[in-house]
This record gives structure tokens, sequence and C-alpha cells, in this order.
């Protein structure tokens, strides 16, 4: 596929990270409806995973289902492509403390690491809200250790150029009205 409104190689965990900053701002329509979940075929399902699919697929990278998280992981586990270490554009896995659910639960493309703090890319996440069904693509920071439990590493083209510049920004009050509807 050729990506001509992108700057980086076809294939490469930089081209992944610019296709997904293009998504930052997409919101689903109507409950977990998205053109992530339509490229799946699981719309109307939670779409973390669904959009980590689809950016991959834009950029080249073939990868496995991580529609559901836990499997996508062990999958990962499974195929020794999973790290306790990220890297940039690998896929951070998280179990959030105390939300009711015991197991990984929601996945992100790293777009920046800084220490234990990792920068991400991810959908289906909200500002303040619900962090794994929250209804939106959001640029994240998160931590390793605490929610981020491990990465799973596609196998992208090498690359040695420059990454695109990812930083976290608040966001814009209608969205955070919106948000308190929910």
């Amino acid at each position: 596929m050729s990506n001509t409104k992108f700057q980086s190689p076809n294939g490469t965990a930089a081209l992944a990270i610019e296709i997904a900053k293009a998504e930052v701002g997409t919101i689903e329509e109507g409950d977990n409806l998205t053109k992530y979940g339509e490229f799946t075929k699981a719309n109307g399902l939670p779409w973390c995973g669904s959009f980590c699919n689809w950016v991959m697929a834009q950029a080249g990278v073939k990868i496995h289902s991580v529609v559901s998280t836990a499997v996508g992981a062990h999958k990962f586990k499974e195929i020794s492509r999973w790290s306790e270490v990220p890297t940039i554009g690998d896929l951070a896995f998280m179990d959030f403390p105390h939300d009711g659910v015991d197991r990984i639960s929601h996945v992100g493309i790293v777009a920046g690491i800084d220490g234990k703090t990792i920068t991400t890319i991810e959908g289906n996440t909200s500002g303040s809200g619900d962090q794994r069904n929250g209804g939106m693509v959001m640029i994240k920071q998160r931590t390793i250790g605490k929610e981020v439990v491990g990465f799973g590493r596609p196998k992208y083209v090498p690359y040695k150029g420059e990454f695109p510049i990812v930083e976290v920004v608040a966001p814009k009050k209608s969205v955070l009205k919106k948000e308190k509807k929910k």
C-alpha cells in the first residue's frame, strides 16, 4: 500500500506512528462503531485492538489479531516477540489496577519513551473517564509496571530515520463536555 501523504517508509514503526497520530481525535459513532472495528469484523466491540490492527495494516506491517487484547498479548509471547522493555512502535498491553477486570484489557502503540513513562497512541480511551472503553483515539502517558504489563514487538522494516514527535496535549473543552455526558 502506498501512503503518499506520509513521510516514513512502508513497513516501518515510524509510518505506523504517523498513521496512528493522524487518527488522534477520532470518536466512535454509536456504541463502539468505528472503521477500525469494520476492518477487523469486530464492529460494536471494544476497539483498542482493532485500532492497532488497522494502523499496522495501513503501515504495511503484518501482525496477528489483537482485538482480544489478552489473546493478542499471549500470541506475542508464543512467537517470542514479547518484551518487558519498550521500543518505539511496540504495542503496549495494559491491565488497569482496581478496574474490576484482572487481566490485560487494553492496548496502544508506543510513540515515546521517558524512563518508566511511555507515550502511547490508543484507540477507545478517554481523558479522565473509562481508559479501556472510552470511545476516542488519544495520546496518553502510561507507566511501565503500573498499568503497562509488557510489550508486543511487531516485525517492522529496519529504519534509521526520524520518528514523528508525539506529545500529550490537554483535550479541548468540547471533548471534555462530551466525555462527561457518557
